[in-house]
């Protein structure tokens, strides 16, 4: 059967647009160039279409080719070892999938390996195969967090694709100047010219790379331009001081006090009170000190009934007494702190958190009678304040970097008050972890799960440097194991399990054999409780000797 169309008329120069636009209005409301309306103007459309498309490709003229890209840029590093890539392409090529019923299986996890086989990669100085950077780059895509080892993995070419399909220009920003060169940092002038003239990326890519090298020409050169940026532009300037912070930094932070915008201000201040010889630093410290202080408070105390002790002898209590700053005056709110609580908080008790973060913590030494760290936080804080205190005293440890304080703060890991809430909390106690050595901060968690068990460690252990330290992966192993054999809910611990999976050390596997039969379950245990434990045990063992075989991979020349 044979259908008849309308005539189709003669487009006109934006014909194409029009019949575009009749289509996404639909032929009911917008009939087609030439066509009655009714049933037959989609067909007319449809037709109408088809002579337009015919005619834009023979009216297109021939145009001069396009220059060919150039070529990819030469990778220098030593190629993959032949096993190394063969593993990689089987991780890239691994897809997870529904797993049924909430149970992961024995089957290691291949997607949480990759990020471990890119860090062991880029640490012995691997070139990946040219025809594996798609498939890490697509990776890459999907995964923000494997971006900055996938990108360092994948060199110069990554960037060279990059330029080349739209959906990796993700690359292009996370580079250093959105994949721009910098000048030489010793070329003066094109430093000097890339900082007046290129794009923010460049310029912020062009301050951390000079602040890396030389602290002081960072900063001149950032002082150059300070009256003329932005306020957003001036805080993401600021914060890149971090890197090398220094006393001659100070009389530059100090005039970022007066800044217009009170985020730059804030950051300033910020970065002022971790330096603890800086002036605002000793301002704190004079503000701080006013609200805290000894208190040696006599109480009276019955006489016994023997023993020749007079009646009426009195005990004396040595106490921190706090007294809370009654108004932000317009210095304090100079120097950084912030006037107006958030909700829920009170406000003397939020400035005065914000006078002892800000404050050197070597100054409560000197104010509470000489004492040390330990013997200051072991001390009893009147009228409900030391909660804030504490806490106040975490973030300057944090901020100063103070190992002493971090220590007297986390306390004894298998003191009570350390598995549950207390003056210091989880939160905190893995910040104060992270200024402590790789050692001995895997031996304060370990005391933590020996005594507490892992259901409060998941923070603790995120903190800790992989592979984990012996005693630490005992300690997890070991907690692991009692939990199964005490009938706990398996899935319960299905993330300290995948932590194990990826932070233990490898040498573990052979030491984890005997957990891997299905065990007895106790009468109070969860239904099927050990046959999910057995599984969990066999893809922790299973994964930590692909993660040897890894290793061996990428070791072997």
């Amino acid at each position: 059967m044979t259908r008849t169309s309308a005539p189709v008329d003669a487009p006109g120069a934006d014909a194409w647009e029009g019949l575009v636009t009749t289509a996404l209005l639909g032929t009911d409301r917008r009939t087609p160039p030439g066509a009655a309306p009714g049933p037959d103007a989609p067909l007319a459309l449809l037709d109408a279409a088809a002579v337009e498309t015919v005619r834009r490709r023979a009216g297109l003229r021939p145009a001069r080719a396009a220059e060919r890209p150039q070529a990819a840029p030469e990778d220098v590093r030593p190629a993959l070892p032949p096993a190394a890539a063969r593993r990689l392409a089987m991780l890239l090529a691994d897809r997870p999938g529904p797993s049924g019923g909430g149970r992961r299986g024995a089957a290691p996890d291949l997607t949480e390996l990759l990020p471990q086989w890119l860090a062991l990669a880029n640490a012995r100085g691997f070139a990946p195969p040219p025809q594996v950077l798609p498939a890490l780059l697509d990776a890459a895509r999907g995964r923000t967090d494997l971006r900055p080892a996938a990108l360092g993995f994948a060199g110069p070419r990554a960037l060279w694709l990059a330029r080349l399909n739209p959906d990796w220009r993700f690359a292009l920003r996370a580079a250093p100047g959105g994949g721009a060169a910098l000048p030489h940092l010793q070329d003066d002038d094109g430093v000097r010219r890339l900082w007046q003239e290129g794009l923010f990326a460049e310029r912020v890519a062009l301050l951390s790379a000079l602040r890396s090298r030389t602290p002081a020409a960072a900063r001149d050169l950032l002082a150059s331009t300070w009256g003329t940026e932005r306020a957003e532009d001036r805080l993401m300037f600021l914060d890149s001081l971090r890197e090398g912070l220094g006393p001659d930094d100070e009389g530059f932070l100090e005039h970022a006090l007066a800044d217009r915008s009170r985020n730059v201000r804030a950051t300033a201040a910020e970065l002022l009170s971790a330096l603890p010889g800086s002036a605002l630093a000793a301002r704190m410290a004079v503000r701080a000190e006013a609200c805290v202080a000894i208190d040696h408070t006599r109480s009276a105390r019955p006489s016994g009934t023997g023993g020749g002790i007079p009646g009426g002898a009195t005990q004396t209590t040595v106490t921190i007494a706090v007294e809370a700053p009654h108004e932000c005056d317009p210095g304090m709110e100079r120097d950084g702190v912030v006037a107006k609580a958030p909700a829920g908080r009170g406000e003397r008790s939020w400035w005065l958190g914000q006078l002892v973060e800000a404050a050197p913590l070597g100054t409560w030494s000197r104010r509470l009678g000489g004492r040390t760290p330990r013997d200051i936080v072991a001390l009893p804080v009147a009228d409900g304040w030391q909660g804030e205190l504490h806490a106040a005293w975490c973030r300057a440890a944090v901020r100063q970097r103070d190992a002493a304080w971090s220590r007297a703060l986390l306390g004894d890991p298998s003191a009570p008050e350390a598995g549950g809430p207390g003056a210091v909390s989880l939160a905190e106690r893995a910040k104060l972890l992270g200024t402590l050595g790789a050692a001995e901060r895997a031996e304060w968690v370990a005391g933590f799960i020996a005594a507490h068990g892992l259901s409060e460690a998941f923070q603790l252990l995120g903190v800790c440097a992989v592979p984990w330290a012996a005693p630490l992966g005992r300690a997890v192993v070991d907690a692991l194991n009692i939990a199964r054999d005490a009938g706990s809910y398996p899935w319960s611990f299905s993330g300290v399990m995948g932590l194990a999976e990826r932070c233990l050390d490898p040498s573990e596997a052979s030491r984890l054999d005997a957990l891997l039969a299905v065990p007895d379950e106790p009468e109070n245990a969860s239904p099927g409780a050990g046959g999910y434990w057995a599984e969990a045990f066999q893809r922790l063992v299973t994964t930590l000797r692909l993660r040897a075989a890894m290793a061996e991979e990428l070791g072997a020349a």
